[in-house]
């Protein structure tokens, strides 16, 4: 076991390479060679992504060996689910004799173990008590408890058959999200990132605040493909932070201005990160549907994040970048090529062939590995193709893992849900708890969206929230990718809101700012994370881009004017008084009378 990448030895890196080259070789082949079954693809997904669970994330001593132990039975009993798939389909989720039994505990605590040592106890320890109430809850008493299911049938449906860890949202995970972060990890080994910066400071640079802005428009290019908030900060941030301290900006809002554009990256299409294929598979809407329904609330978010910075900028006689740290327009143009290319082939294939969007994400990989060949100085660099290559390899190993291990995870979540109809009751609860009103409902969900995603990833938050609360939603009317988008929308809040906000303590500690200061900026620049989803409630054709173009613009028109007052009235003004009157004219914009075409 080795703590990184730089740190192990020939022998170790070798293994690690070969390991990486095959995870990404098999989910590109499901791609192209057409249909393989389930329970062999998707156990196959997971024995892949053990080995950087267990072996390739650091420890010693107990965690070492436990890790090693964990690995061989993992992957020896995802194997030999493949193996028997065509005898298992025919038992209909019920475990036949004690080896089966075996193999079924091994599968569940290695994914609990795996999703503890990639994420933390949170997720896991919500599963397990899943787990614990399919299996006892026979013996709650009251509505809340269940009538028992046989411990065969109900942790076979769990573990070898098409539900539990072998679900629709793993097969999310291995037909598409591991294709488009293969994708993203392709185009950042290239000089794709740099290309995003020289865009941004080349559009932006020039502006007053303009070291924020491009921070803004960094964050939302390269967040488009990371969909990561912590890795949106930890490199976009390692570039804006520096250049915006230099220029005198406070601490504080250096550090909040790349947390709240860096949490944009997950509500950007196409990637969001992996929310947008989940939500495919729970909505049965086309994936460019949600691409499209996505795009205008978007935009809108980094449109109030625009407005709060020219409110500071007034505020703090933000300087623009000097002319000459900005970037030439013959290296804008050269830079932006690696990424431009794949992004154009990507769209190419999906809007103008028709090819599913794995399918075209699948070219657009190859369109942008063919350009790991090249540089922007126009050299050519044997050592430096393979670094990038070895790079993107390991960086896609490492990214596919971490979401297998949150998703198979949360399938757990799910099957239990399914199983033993929990999912049902917790909606009746929801709707006597609100009085069978919407905002009440909606209020509640965001709450637990909240809770539940300071503790747990985004996407994760987003399956379960919208599992127990999506349907309650749903039954006070709401469209279902209305419904989806609330929860997703919130469940994401968490990055920027305290006690436990990711994205500010990475901003904060790259800063050296106290990360509640940075925080309170983060709140009043990202106000729209907290607004926009209301506003989508109460505007729905804001969603509808894909049917109802020129309604979604009025929508958007109307919720962009409402949210600059909003956003401008909480940081440009300082007596109380304008304050309230321009957040309160702006919320009745957003929330009042039709749309504006």
């Amino acid at each position: 076991m080795i703590s990184s990448e730089q740190a192990a030895t020939p022998p170790w890196r070798a293994a690690m390479l070969l390991l990486a080259i095959a995870l990404v070789a098999f989910h590109l082949g499901l791609i192209f060679s057409g249909l393989v079954p389930n329970l062999v693809s998707r156990p196959v997904h997971l024995a892949l992504a053990l080995p950087w669970i267990f072996l390739f994330a650091g420890g010693g001593g107990l965690q070492r060996a436990s890790g090693v132990v964990f690995c061989c039975a993992g992957i020896a009993a995802c194997l030999w689910v493949a193996v028997n798939q065509s005898a298992l389909s025919d038992q209909y989720g019920f475990l036949e004799g004690s080896f089966q039994r075996v193999v079924a505990v091994v599968l569940l605590v290695t994914v609990l173990e795996g999703a503890r040592r990639a994420i933390g106890w949170p997720l896991p320890i919500v599963a397990a008590l899943s787990l614990a109430y399919g299996l006892l809850g026979q013996h709650i008493p009251g509505e809340f408890g269940h009538s028992g299911t046989p411990v065969a049938s109900f942790l076979g449906t769990l573990t070898i058959a098409e539900g539990g860890i072998w679900g629709s949202l793993t097969g999310v995970s291995v037909n598409v999200v591991a294709i488009f972060v293969i994708f993203g990890a392709v185009l950042n080994a290239g000089e794709a990132g740099q290309g995003f910066m020289n865009v941004a400071a080349a559009a932006a640079g020039r502006l007053k605040g303009g070291a924020a802005k491009v921070s803004v428009l960094s964050s939302a290019l390269f967040g488009s493909i990371s969909g990561s908030a912590s890795a949106n900060v930890a490199s976009t941030g390692a570039i804006t932070l520096p250049a915006m301290t230099r220029l005198g900006y406070p601490k504080r809002l250096a550090g909040a201005v790349e947390a709240v554009a860096s949490s944009g990256g997950q509500i950007m299409p196409p990637l969001m990160g992996a929310g947008a294929f989940v939500m495919v598979e729970l909505t049965r809407v086309p994936y460019t549907q949600i691409m499209a329904a996505a795009l205008l609330p978007a935009v809108l978010y980094f449109f109030a994040v625009w407005v709060g910075i020219n409110a500071y900028a007034r505020r703090y006689d933000l300087a623009s970048i000097a002319r000459e740290d900005r970037p030439q327009m013959k290296q804008v143009a050269i830079t932006s090529a690696f990424f431009l290319v794949p992004f154009l082939v990507l769209l190419y294939g999906m809007f103008v062939v028709r090819y599913t969007p794995q399918y075209a994400a699948c070219l657009a990989i190859l369109a942008g590995f063919v350009l790991l060949f090249f540089n922007a100085k126009g050299t050519f660099d044997p050592a430096e193709i393979l670094r990038r290559m070895e790079g993107a390899f390991l960086t896609a190993a490492r990214q596919v893992s971490v979401i297998a291990a949150i998703i198979v995870c949360a399938s757990i979540i799910i099957g239990v849900l399914a199983i033993t109809g929990l999912g049902v009751k917790i909606t009746s609860l929801i709707l006597s708890g609100s009085g069978g009103y919407l905002w009440p409902s909606l209020f509640l969900t965001a709450l637990a969206c909240l809770f539940l995603g300071m503790e747990v990833p985004t996407t994760a938050a987003y399956v379960i929230c919208v599992s127990v609360a999506g349907p309650a939603l749903m039954q006070q009317g709401l469209e279902p990718l209305q419904a989806h988008l609330f929860v997703f929308w919130f469940a994401l809040i968490s990055t920027i809101t305290p006690p436990v906000c990711g994205a500010v303590f990475i901003a904060a500690g790259m800063v050296g700012e106290n990360w509640l200061k940075v925080a309170g900026t983060a709140m009043a620049l990202g106000v729209g994370l907290y607004v926009i989803p209301l506003a989508m409630i109460a505007n729905p054709s804001v969603i509808g881009l894909a049917s109802s173009p020129v309604a979604a613009v009025g929508s958007a028109v109307k919720i962009g004017a409402g949210l600059g007052l909003v956003s401008f009235g909480i940081i440009g003004f300082r007596k109380p008084w304008k304050r309230l009157l321009s957040v309160g004219v702006g919320l009745a914009v957003m929330f009042l009378g039709g749309t504006l075409i």
